[in-house]
């Protein structure tokens, strides 16, 4: 799902309240780490990364590393915290997705 500006602003308002789940520290930007991003989101569609100070990885390096190997969308980048989305795989999980779709 490519999103349009109308979706993606409903998305930065849903996720003004989340806290960031997951940190990118100094072990960097792994498959691995992706991995996980991947499993939260299936079950959340929504979630907060943080970059922490002793990170190599600037914002712009994890969000292009983000999309090239993965589905995930990155909504929102606002200094060192990434909002990412993705649609859920699971029907039951899918609630945000499909408020979203009728936007």
């Amino acid at each position: 799902m490519n999103l349009r500006g109308k979706q993606k602003r409903f998305l930065r308002a849903q996720a003004n309240h989340l806290q960031p789940l997951f940190a990118v520290g100094k072990n960097g930007l792994t498959p691995a780490w992706v991995d996980q991003l991947t499993g939260a989101l299936d079950k959340r569609e929504l979630i907060k990364v943080n970059i922490l100070q002793n990170s190599d990885a600037t914002a712009d390096e994890v969000r292009d590393y983000i999309e090239e190997n993965s589905d995930i969308q990155v909504v929102q980048t606002i200094g060192r915290v990434l909002v990412l989305f993705k649609v859920a795989q699971d029907p039951r999980f899918q609630d945000l997705s499909a408020q979203v779709a009728k936007i």
